[in-house]
């Protein structure tokens, strides 16, 4: 039996599972890479790693034979931890890729940046993180925690989350969220410095129990 939790991390081909891995295990968790869905239905937890275009990340994902195993994973209530656009994939779908499902998990759309002469996108840079109820990602984070995001494309502060933290760029928009077993971040936590490193540390601790 492991020392430390296991995760397994999605080798899909849309994101970096290199830099998400170190990180994992920088966090204490023993992380299982894998390109095989059915190692998903007996691992603890499943991270899902997402970069790129939201249609090659979802058309990556159907391709790999994911899609299945992952929905009945998250249905049984294995905690899945998604990563910027891992997270992007939890909603119905993006305005990135219209008509593009995503995984469905949590009712909404993925919104773009709108064009402002004052705000370049993507949005490239260090936001404060606003915590909202009760997310095992940020319990007891410093209030004054910032976060480094790469992304043209965000989920609304509209968005029906019980858990999470709320920054903003023009308008409002979730940084980080935890729905029942579904956690997520839109920021990279490997680019987040000591913080990212504490909220993976807390996934470990609150959410896997170890």
């Amino acid at each position: 039996m492991s020392a430390t939790p296991e995760v397994l991390l999605l080798d899909y081909g849309a994101g970096n599972v290199r830099s998400a891995a170190k990180a994992l295990e920088r966090a204490g968790m023993t992380v299982r890479v894998s390109d095989n869905p059915a190692d998903v239905p007996h691992a603890p937890a499943v991270v899902v790693p997402g970069q790129g275009h939201f249609r090659q990340v979802m058309e990556a994902f159907e391709h790999s034979g994911f899609h299945g195993p992952v929905m009945a994973s998250a249905a049984a209530g294995t905690p899945l931890l998604g990563i910027c656009v891992g997270m992007q994939m939890l909603l119905e779908g993006s305005e990135e890729a219209p008509g593009v499902p995503g995984l469905g998990l949590i009712a909404g759309t993925v919104r773009k940046f709108a064009a402002d002469p004052a705000r370049k996108v993507p949005q490239m840079g260090w936001n404060s993180l606003r915590m909202v109820g009760d997310s095992p990602l940020l319990r007891g984070l410093d209030a004054s925690a910032f976060a480094y995001f790469v992304h043209s494309y965000y989920v609304p502060a509209d968005v029906q989350v019980d858990n999470g933290a709320l920054t903003e760029y023009g308008v409002p928009f979730w940084a980080a969220l935890s729905q029942g077993n579904l956690h997520a971040t839109q920021f990279h936590p490997e680019k987040s410095g000591a913080v990212g490193l504490a909220i993976l540390e807390r996934f470990r601790e609150n959410v896997l129990g170890g």
